[in-house]
Parts: C-alpha cells; structure tokens; sequence
C-alpha cells in the first residue's frame, strides 16, 4: 500500500490547470521549465545542460531533444552478445536426438541435456551484460529522449527474460523500439506481431489453424492498440485466426503459410481473408486506437493521473489524439506538441510524477555526474526497487506512478543516490572522507559567492521541483552552520546526501 503521507503538500492553492496546447512564450521558458522539460523527455542533467536547454528557448530546446537522431553518437554500441547461445538445433543433432529417445540411450540424453543446460546458463550470463548495457547507455547517452521512448515502449509492448528464455530475442526487441522510439506507431505495431521475442512470450509461435492460440491477440489489443473492453470475444477469436502462422526460426520471424488460417474472418464488421498485416491495419483504424496510446503516453510525459482523469486532461488528451489520427500515428508531431504546450509546463503537472526506478537512478547519476558504480549492484538495486531492465512483471508491464512508493522499496530509494555519490551502502561501516572518490565540488563552481544560503540554493533549483520548501531550506543550512559553515567537498556531499533523501527528490 502506497503511504502517500510521504509526500507532503508541496504545492497548495493552485489555479486551475491550463489545457491549452499552445507553445509556451519563450518569455516564460527558463530554469525551472527546462528542467522540467530536461527531466519528462529524459532522465534529468547537469545545470550547465539545463542552462543550455533554457538558453535555447522552448522551440529550440524541443527540437534538439525530439530530433535526436541529428545527435551523433561515439561509435556503434553494441553489447557483447552471441546470437547463437540458444540457436535451433541442426537436423544432425535433431536425428541423433530422436535416436537417443527411441534406444532409451540414457547416457546420450544426459549428455544432450547438460549441453543444453549450459548453454541456458551461459544466456543467462548474456542477459546480466545486457541490462548492464543498457542501463549504461541510458546513463551516459547523448539522446535521453531516445532511451527514454525506448523505456516507454518497453513497458507498453512488455515481454520478459523469464517468459523468453533467449537474450538475444530481446536485444532485437530492444533495438527495434529503439530504431522507431520517435517514429509511428503504425510502425511499431506492425513490428510486434512479427517480433520472435513477443512471439515466443505469447506462444504464437503455437498458433496454428488447427489448434489457434489466442494469446497476443488479446494483448494486441487490450494492452497494446484499444484498451480493455474496446473489443469483443468474437474479435479475439477472429484476430487469432489471422495471427495463425505467425512464428519464427531461430531468431528470426518466418510466416508459415500452411499453419495459416486463409478462411474469412470478421473483425469489427469488417470480413474478408484477414492475415495480421491486416488485424492490425483494422486495429489502427479503430479511433480507440489513437485515443489508447495517448492516454498511455500523457501518463509516461505529463501526469500519471494519479487521482483519475480530470477534465483538463481528457480535453488535452483528446486534442492530441486527433492530431495523432490526423498525423497517421506519427510521434513527432505529437511529442512537439505536448513539450511546447502550457499545459506541459502548468503547475499541476510540475514536480507531480513519481520517478520510476530506472528514472531515479539515471536522473542522479547523470544530474550529479558521479562516479561509474559496479554495474551489478545498480542491478541488484533496481531489482529491489521494482524496475528490472528486460523484467517487467507481466505484459501489462510496470504499473507505475505511485505503487514505485512503498515500506519495501522506499528504504533503497533514499539510499542509491548515496551509493552513487559515496560508493557507499547504509550497511558499510568504514566510511572515511578521503576514499569517497567523487569530487562535487563542480557544482558550485559558476557561484561567485560560495555562501552556505547560495550554496544550498543552487543545489536545490537543479536537484529539487520548484518550489523549493522553506523547512528544507532551513535543515540544509543547519548542516553547515554545525560545520562552522565551511564550503568543502565533504560539506557537499553531505548536502547531497540530505537532498537526495528528502521525499521531494523522489518527484519530478
């Protein structure tokens, strides 16, 4: 259960939320609006990124984070990754297999289960190198945008290691959302019926005419395109009919045309010789469709509607998803114009999301520019928090918004952004000042005063939402004034240490 007494009031007699979506002036576009940009189409930055963003002005600043792909990257990055751990065996292994099974060759059996049993374990291995990967791209990208998309449609078109069992099916699953993260959804939609990762999770790989399986057919449409209850039990049926040989080979999607089911189905009043081209072209048409992934997307960037939708939000989401139809599903012009928007930057919506676990980490790591941690407990760490990369629980996919907060993850939310600062757990107990390795003091080299209350001040307006609380303020000039008020690299990480624990941080 969520405590939301953790979370004080921060912001109190708000006007009402704007719903307009137009651009906000370049007037009223600065720190505290990039920032908040910086942090809904990213992870969050440095202050010299955010000042940079603010400097650019709102039309800008939204450009250079949508249109990624003009940012170039150091190389090709690519994890470490053989595509052949798992692969199909050869008709020889096959035969001597199937041979093995008719002697009761024991010995021979044993033999071929260890080798497959190894070869599990090295994927397994695979696997661990893979969220390593990512969750360094993410921290360390150029094109936050791009990993962040990427995240969302992670979530939404969800599958998982447990569910899969092949590392490398998921790499290609990763590499195709990133490949279209800002493109059209159309795209990806068509991509997922053909994807072997999501094939294999929803067992179409065993969707045949004569015995059909109905599994991503239903997800395809209720988590994936329309929504629960925006089709019937007849349309699953049907759907699964045209998803019928919809399989892969190894690593790769294969149609097998004989396990097809070529006879007419009837989709939404539509009948005729439907193939899962053509389900989804339907689903596409639907005007549930447009209004679903917006809905999805306004929670992932504005407000995770915590206390349901609200007027304002419904009339901005629908505005967006006749653009959305109008644009042919294309994402751009949608992401342009929800970041540009008032109602973006309306107090409602600032400092109103929970961070997700991936968010939290990746924000402080790359806000703070810390010290590259041993990949493994950042893993570990994201495991406890609820957000394993390549895991979602199910293919609903996280849950998000306030159900990140709770007794058993709150402990190690306020604890990894001191491990990323000091490389230390609350549990260690040899905590000594000239081991800490990271060097804060950058943070507060563009000040020209280096007072306790300046100090705190610019810590606070790039760590912290706006409005930044009174009592805070008062507990983080406390800790200097015990320390003679002295400005150090020790008093810093203190001071960081605090912030970062404070229930603010977790928001943004």
């Amino acid at each position: 259960m969520v405590r939301h007494d953790l979370f004080p009031r921060i912001l109190d007699d708000l006007p009402m939320p704007t719903t307009s979506l137009n651009a906000i002036s370049p007037r009223r576009f600065g720190f505290d609006q990039a920032r908040h940009l910086l942090h809904r189409a990213g992870f969050g930055g440095t202050r010299q990124q955010i000042e940079a963003l603010a400097e650019m002005g709102p039309g800008k600043a939204v450009d250079h984070l949508v249109d990624y792909e003009r940012i170039e990257l150091d190389g090709e990055d690519r994890p470490q990754i053989d595509p052949d751990v798992l692969r199909s065996p050869t008709p020889e292994e096959r035969r001597r297999h199937k041979q093995a099974r008719e002697n009761e060759d024991e010995a021979e059996l044993s033999k071929i289960r260890a080798i497959r049993n190894q070869r599990k374990a090295e994927d397994r291995e695979q696997m661990k190198g893979l969220q390593e990967w990512w969750l360094r791209r993410i921290i360390s990208t150029p094109r936050p945008l791009q990993e962040k998309l990427t995240l969302f449609w992670h979530g939404h078109f969800a599958s998982n290691y447990p569910g899969c069992e092949d590392c490398f099916l998921l790499y290609q699953q990763n590499a195709m959302f990133r490949r279209h993260a800002n493109g059209n959804f159309a795209t990806l939609a068509h991509g997922i019926i053909r994807d072997p990762a999501m094939i294999v999770f929803l067992n179409n790989d065993r969707n045949r005419k004569s015995h059909p399986n109905e599994n991503l057919a239903r997800e395809l449409m209720e988590l994936f395109t329309l929504g629960e209850g925006m089709y019937s039990e007849d349309d699953i049926q049907e759907g699964a009919r045209a998803l019928t040989g919809y399989m892969r080979d190894d690593n790769v999607f294969q149609f097998r045309r004989r396990a097809h089911d070529d006879g007419h189905k009837e989709l939404f009043g539509q009948r005729g010789n439907f193939d899962g081209e053509d389900f989804v072209r339907i689903l596409l048409s639907r005007k549930a469709c447009a209004s679903f992934i917006t809905y999805k997307l306004y929670r992932y960037f504005v407000s995770d509607l915590p206390d349901g939708i609200t007027r304002e939000s419904k009339t901005v989401m629908q505005a967006l998803a006749n653009d959305l139809r109008r644009n042919k599903y294309a994402l751009k012009p949608l992401l342009k114009k929800l970041f540009l928007s008032e109602h973006f930057y309306d107090a409602e919506n600032v400092g109103s999301q929970v961070r997700s676990p991936v968010h939290l980490l990746a924000g402080t790591a790359r806000a703070l520019e810390t010290p590259m941690r041993d990949f493994q407990t950042l893993g570990a760490v994201l495991r406890l928090m609820g957000q394993e990369l390549f895991n979602p629980p199910n293919v609903a996919g996280w849950p998000g918004g306030r159900t990140w907060i709770n007794t058993s993850t709150l402990f190690t939310r306020q604890n990894v952004a001191t491990y990323l600062i000091t490389g230390k757990s609350p549990y260690d107990d040899d905590w000594h000042h000239d081991d800490l390795e990271y060097d804060a003091m950058p943070l507060i080299e563009h000040l020209t005063e280096r007072t306790p209350e300046a100090v705190v001040d610019a810590l606070t307006a790039a760590l912290v939402c706006p409005p930044r609380m009174a009592a805070r303020r008062s507990e983080l000039l406390r800790l200097f004034a015990d320390h003679d008020n002295r400005i150090s690299n020790d008093m810093l990480i203190g001071a960081l240490c605090l912030i970062t624990a404070m229930p603010e941080y977790q928001l943004t």
